[in-house]
């Protein structure tokens, strides 16, 4: 059974970029095993004053995996094994309004799930749970993101919806327009099913979205080039890091993290009578579900 009131490690998922925190101490790439299968790359584990850090390159270093090649399941069940407590998700997207515009940050409190071809639960024949993802972020997570974009001066909104595409190709102007009409504010391919792994691995989740450009509905979007792209790709790594940095000793000194719901999201949501449970679907979820299945 996990430790149901854990100290907290900081977990950061996203590009390479993000890694190099001035004052990271400790560091160390060490491979983590997962009963899921691989996942994108080695934990680089380190320390910012006392706040352990563990940080995952999404794509693997040199970002050689698809999104959706990525196993979504070994990435946040070996973050889980790792004793992450709370998860920031580090992506890029582009803007679905024009307000958004390139370099500003979207803390997102809702996503739209249009993936199709991704492992979306641990669970399944053997052992069933339904978690809720009615509130999909951890808002207490998204409190402290907020103040350290504030604190670093960081141009960034509070609350937004996300739709997370399949890709890796990029939406036709008709769906940039469709999505633009359901009132999405950002669009990217990697948010899911991460986000719905981390709740049922009962981690606080939150996602900063990082807006590189206007999605292809902008008028000028075929005047946008690979330089500029890059240019606020580079931006944007420096200001994610800011943050990280801001965040980790507000973690630390976070009184409430222990009795945050997201920690206890499996409390009522597995349905499978104990007696008729696979025992090896159990002996997979020990990490993830170990909680509740060690009653």
């Amino acid at each position: 059974m996990t430790n149901s009131n854990p100290a907290p490690v900081l977990g950061i998922v996203g590009g390479s970029g993000v890694y190099d925190i001035e004052g990271l101490s400790n560091k160390r790439w060490v491979r983590v095993a997962s009963p899921f299968g691989e996942a994108s790359d080695e934990l680089l584990f380190g320390e910012l004053d006392a706040q352990r850090l563990v940080f995952l390159p999404r794509h693997g270093r040199g970002h050689r995996i698809p999104p959706s090649e990525i196993n979504y399941r070994a990435n946040v069940d070996v973050l889980k094994r790792a004793g992450v407590t709370d998860l920031i998700s580090v992506s890029a997207v582009g803007s679905l309004r024009a307000d958004l515009h390139p370099g500003m940050f979207v803390i997102v409190d809702q996503f739209i799930d249009r993936t199709f071809a991704r492992e979306k639960s641990f669970f399944g024949t053997g052992l069933v749970a339904h978690v809720s993802m009615a509130h999909p972020v951890c808002r207490r997570l998204g409190d402290h993101i907020e103040a350290a974009t504030r604190s670093a001066g960081i141009e960034a909104v509070r609350g937004g919806t996300y739709l997370v595409m399949e890709g890796p190709q990029f939406s036709s102007k008709a769906e940039s327009e469709l999505y633009r009409g359901w009132t999405c504010d950002v669009i990217g391919m990697t948010n899911m099913p991460e986000a719905k792994l981390a709740r049922e691995a009962e981690i606080c989740y939150a996602s900063v979205a990082m807006v590189t450009d206007f999605d292809c509905w902008h008028p000028d979007h075929d005047h946008v080039t690979v330089d500029a792209i890059v240019k606020v790709l580079l931006a944007n790594a420096d200001k994610a890091r800011s943050t990280v940095k801001a965040v980790a000793p507000a973690l630390l000194a976070d009184a409430s993290a222990p009795t945050c719901s997201c920690r206890s999201a499996l409390e009522h949501a597995l349905i499978t009578a104990p007696e008729v449970r696979d025992p090896q679907l159990v002996q997979r979820l020990d990490a993830v579900a170990g909680r509740v299945l060690g009653r």
